[in-house]
């Protein structure tokens, strides 16, 4: 498809992934309680996804 490239396709896939676990955290946190791990995985990988967002628009 014109105007698609892997770049955004990827980017568009981290995002899923990204907000994809935030649910997952959320919800595990109101079942079974916080865990740090996660919190701090999520962040991690939201980070990523934003840094490939500035990266593929710059």
């Amino acid at each position: 498809m014109p105007g698609i490239t892997n770049g955004s396709t990827s980017t568009k896939t981290m995002g899923v992934l990204t907000v994809g676990g935030l649910v997952a955290v959320t919800a595990y946190t109101v079942a079974l309680g916080s865990n740090g791990w996660l919190w701090f995985i999520w962040v991690v990988l939201g980070l990523l996804t934003l840094g490939m967002v500035a990266t593929s628009t710059g």
